[in-house]
């Protein structure tokens, strides 16, 4: 009886082994679940970062407001009849 007990014993301690340490184990699957959640977050930023893409362009394509506003923002584009200030701070004028 007690030989079966020990041999119980050691096939608990071993499932419990391979149950913590072993492959596919807990520890495993805490990684894979830390990984899942920086993915989704990532996931997340990259949807928002993708909406706003898909306005401009949405705005690029119907109307010319958006068009004018990068031209100016970007390129210092002024309209006929207007003038364009620059202003500088002291450290960059030198």
């Amino acid at each position: 009886m007690r030989v079966l007990i020990i041999i119980l014993g050691g096939l608990l301690l071993l499932f419990q082994y391979s149950f913590w340490f072993g492959k596919n184990g807990y520890r495993d699957y805490q990684a894979v679940q830390q990984e899942i959640e920086q993915r989704s977050a990532e996931n997340t930023l990259l949807a928002q970062r993708n909406q706003l893409i898909m306005a401009e362009i949405k705005d690029l394509k119907e109307g010319v407001a958006a068009v004018e506003e990068r031209a100016r923002l970007e390129h210092d584009m002024v309209k006929s009849n207007e003038v364009f200030y620059r202003l500088m701070k002291a450290d960059e004028y030198q």
